[in-house]
């Protein structure tokens, strides 16, 4: 390799150069700054990289990596300065030198590995070489310098491996502080001042799975909800809100924190019956499972396939089982029986007597007993059964019991386990062996320690080996090799007498029997006895079968005479629990689960969802009213999602009569629609890449409802991967325009549905026109298309229709009216997105005061959902904020352009 060469600037040398360049274009395939080239003309990686490598942006890039670039320098030097004396000292090895050095080899790998007969010729052989060498004084210059030279080249090595070292710390350093912070700056200083209007998607897997509990975050719904939650210790809240406001997902949020939770939805037409055996059953398979306890299969197949489902599988992990336990058994008994024989003959005589004796002492103190002789003992032993007989239905003593046979078995199985190597210390055979192995070949064994240190050490990791990387390169190779290598090394240390000894002392059988017998001792402790079924899950399996079965019981009696044979049957079969005996066993089992809980300091939620599904508010009311009995169980909460109208019942109650929400809800929770900040925080959580803007203008078109935002953060990832436009002008007339476009659709159809005359159908004309314009829809600014939105968003029926106006009926005016708003909307929000500049136009809207405040974009959205009454006001008053034309002349509103009846020639293939 040749040296590094010095250059001029701010590198030293030429590697120098070499290394920041790479560091360059390893920061150019980031993710994060490749996404972001080639979107606007300047931004490309020729000009990125042209502007990183001149003088001062270079400058800029090594400041805040000086200590760095000094080791790496320093590093440089060092190998330049022996790379210079090896290139000195460079000479062909003699042939003396080859000689001496194999046989220098070949003794070492005698000493590790061949007898010690091989030992002494190799070291004959090899002294007798070194004389020889070392009495000629050509050969002794030769071999000296030969090996001078190869200790400087095992120090080039060294020194090589610390400059690389040193070079991919400084770049690693470079690329996370100077060169890829710098080229942050310069990419955004090369895509304009408005770089954030660009859409540079990574990764929206959160808005592809809006129901992912990992991408839910908290908001002042959640945390209302909580303390609600911890405030009550039983009661009923409502969770109201409009429709898409986060109420299920607040209720599944609350009921996973509780520590027993059903969660059901409410049918879109109940019944209350169905409906109250469908919740009796999810929470009876709830508390099933959370006990742990299998839920009970009804009756589907044959009583032999049914048997067979049970007991093939079972059938089959016996056999698999018992092959291995019986093979494994095998093995053990038979290496073991020796050492189990010889333990027994020594201490089994000894352990008998002792145990004959215990037995005759407590066989004479219960024949003492009995006979009278012993009041005292007589007295204890009653006083113990009648404890006995009080204590058998504790928790605690079964507690006390199986804890107390954990620990002995525990501590009783780690003490042998421990003892078995322990023993080692004091055996006095292992001490004399080991005093004969460092005494027989010391270099031998160090050389072989050596050798499993580095095994050692290369299988956990720590060493990184570059010639193994590269010759072996996968894992498994890399394991394989390791392998052998270790058991290459233990069949070399077996090969040492002493180590062979140790290895095959008598007494290590007996250890090895301690440590099997302490492990099995420590599984042993985890062993339990079967405990009786709890009452409460016995009741809730006997709920289910006579919740989900018909159960008939038929019986035959036969009487008279035997030539005169009379038959009489009878069938019993139960009848389903009406709905007052149902609302009562549903209670008694609910509190019994709840004060189980409540004893452990747990929460009980029952979660009821979707009650706005019924249709009307009535509805939902007449619900609440049928499912009152079920409600104000103690130590329960009940969490139930109304509508808005619903929720406006409860909060105005007592004005002026009471309703059903009076007695049926203790409490409600109002979900609101996000405020700018929670909505950046969702998408910001979901699509980290999506940058403000397009957050703004999700939540402008959702109105801050989070399902929508989902939906329209997601839309906004659709028409990015369907046209491939980066912009956000391109990207929010595409999306606006084409929801403007359904929606007309929407209301067209209504408005057909309206009885029109030949005077009034001009309003249809004028619709079906702006449809016509949303035909081929296309990122360029159009005034024909700007003149036919401004046309339909301040439509003057009056104006238009002259006499004929007043034939129209109200509710079609209302309809009118309606989409003449929507489309002021939509038009409000494509002057504002769909131009650039947008940061500039928003300051300056702001400095208009409240109405400048993007968030007014979304609550003018939630106004149209009131009436479009009110919400036009509010969007005019935007429309001055951010300098909008408030209301065209009276020319450019009676007129609408004719539509383009051919796709756009710039964006023909565009969907």
């Amino acid at each position: 390799m040749p040296g590094p060469r010095r250059t001029s600037g701010p590198f030293q040398h030429t590697r120098e150069a070499i290394a920041y360049e790479k560091t360059v274009d390893a920061c150019l395939r980031e993710p994060d700054i490749a996404r972001r080239l080639d979107k606007r003309p300047q931004a490309t990686p020729e000009n990125v990289r042209t502007h990183m490598l001149s003088e001062a942006n270079v400058q800029r890039a090594l400041d805040p990596c000086r200590g760095s670039l000094h080791r790496f320098r320093a590093a440089l030097r060092k190998y330049e300065a022996t790379r210079t004396r090896v290139d000195y000292l460079h000479d062909p090895p003699a042939p003396e030198t080859i000689v001496l050095v194999l046989l220098s080899l070949g003794f070492l790998g005698a000493l590790a590995l061949a007898p010690w007969t091989f030992v002494a010729v190799a070291a004959l052989l090899t002294g007798g070489a070194g004389l020889a060498v070392w009495r000629n004084h050509l050969w002794r210059m030769h071999v000296r310098h030969n090996l001078r030279e190869l200790a400087l080249r095992l120090v080039l090595f060294v020194r090589e491996q610390q400059m690389d070292s040193a070079e991919r710390w400084w770049r690693r350093d470079l690329q996370v502080n100077g060169v890829g912070p710098l080229m942050a700056q310069v990419v955004e200083a090369l895509l304009g001042d408005d770089h954030d209007s660009l859409l540079l998607p990574d990764g929206y897997e959160g808005l592809r799975s809006p129901r992912n509990r990992q991408y839910v975050i908290g908001n002042e719904a959640s945390r209302r909800l909580s303390r609600k939650v911890a405030q009550l210790e039983d009661g009923t809240i409502a969770v109201s809100g409009p429709r898409g406001a986060g109420k299920s997902t607040l209720l599944e949020s609350c009921a996973e924190e509780a520590d027993f939770a059903v969660v059901v939805q409410a049918p879109a037409s109940y019944s209350p019956d169905d409906f109250l055996v469908s919740l009796y059953i999810r929470v009876c398979e709830r508390y099933l499972t959370l006990a742990d306890r299998q839920l009970p299969e009804f009756a589907r197949l044959s009583a032999f396939r049914r048997a067979a489902r049970r007991l093939v599988p079972a059938v089959r992990r016996g056999v698999r089982y018992l092959t291995f336990a019986v093979s494994a058994g095998a093995l053990v008994t038979l290496g073991l029986a020796a050492t189990a024989r010889s333990v027994g003959g020594r201490y089994g005589k000894a352990v008998r007597l002792r145990a004959e004796e215990a037995w005759t002492d407590l066989a004479d103190t219960a024949e003492a007993v009995w006979r009278g002789e012993r009041v005292g003992v007589a007295l204890a032993v009653t006083l113990a059964g009648v404890l006995l007989w009080r204590l058998r239905r504790s928790a605690r003593v079964g507690s006390l019991l199986r804890t107390g046979w954990l620990l002995t078995s525990v501590v009783s199985g780690y003490l042998l386990v421990i003892a078995a190597p322990v023993s080692l210390l004091f055996d006095s055979d292992v001490h004399r062996n080991a005093r004969a192995l460092v005494e027989m070949s010391p270099l031998g064994i160090l050389l072989l320690m050596g050798v499993a240190f580095l095994v050692f050490a290369y299988w956990a990791g720590e060493f990184e080996w570059r010639v193994v990387e590269v010759v072996l390169g996968t894992e498994r190779v890399r394991r394989a090799v390791t392998a052998a290598l270790l058991v290459c090394t233990l069949v070399l240390l077996y090969r040492i007498h002493p180590v062979q000894a140790m290895v095959t002392d008598t007494g290590n059988l007996l250890r090895v029997a301690c440590a099997l017998l302490g492990l099995v001792l420590v599984r042993a402790g985890s062993w339990t006895v079967p405990q009786p079924e709890p009452p409460l899950v016995t009741k809730c399996r006997n709920e289910l079968f006579r919740l989900q079965t018909v159960q008939t019981s038929s019986s035959a009696v036969t009487a008279g005479p035997p030539q005169l044979l009379a038959a009489h049957t009878a069938s019993l079969s139960t009848v389903p629990p009406a709905m007052p005996e149902l609302v009562a066993d549903f209670r008694e089992l609910l509190t019994s689960i709840a004060r189980e809980q409540f004893a452990r300091k747990g929460r009980v939620v029952i979660a009821i969802d979707e009650v706005d599904r019924l249709g009307s508010d009535t509805q939902a009311l007449a619900f609440l009213g049928e499912i009152k009995a079920i409600l104000g169980v103690p130590h329960v909460h009940y969490l139930i999602s109304v509508a808005e109208d619903v929720g406006a019942s409860f909060v105005r109650r007592g004005l002026p009569h009471r309703g059903v929400t009076d007695s049926s809800l203790d409490d409600i929770v109002h979900v609101q629609p996000c405020t700018l900040a929670e909505s950046k925080a969702m998408l910001e959580r979901r699509a980290p890449e999506l940058s403000e803007p397009y957050s703004l203008l999700a939540h402008a078109l959702s109105g801050g409802l989070p399902r929508d935002l989902i939906r329209y953060g997601l839309r906004i990832m659709e028409i990015e991967d369907k046209t491939r436009f980066f912009e956000l002008t391109d990207i929010s007339r595409q999306m606006i325009l084409e929801e403007l476009a359904e929606t007309l659709a929407g209301f067209r159809t209504l408005l057909g549905k309206e009885q029109w005359t030949a005077d009034t159908s001009a309003i249809l004309l004028s619709f079906r026109s702006l449809m016509g314009h949303l035909q081929y829809l296309c990122p360029c600014p159009s005034t024909d298309l700007h003149r036919a939105l401004q046309h339909v968003a301040f439509y003057d029926l009056d104006r238009q229709l002259g006499p004929a106006a007043a034939a129209v009926p109200e509710s079609t005016r209302l309809l009118i009216d309606e989409a003449s708003t929507y489309v002021l909307f939509s038009l409000t929000l494509l002057d504002i997105f769909g131009r650039p500049d947008l940061a500039r136009r928003r300051a300056d809207a702001a400095r208009h005061g409240p109405d400048g405040d993007p968030d007014l974009l979304a609550q003018a959205r939630q106004e149209l959902e009131v009436s479009p009454y009110s919400a036009r006001p509010l969007i005019a008053a935007i429309r001055s904020a951010w300098g909008l034309l408030a209301r065209p002349s009276g020319s450019t509103v009676t007129t609408i352009p004719r539509a383009r009846g051919v796709p756009c020639s710039l964006h023909a293939s565009t969907p």
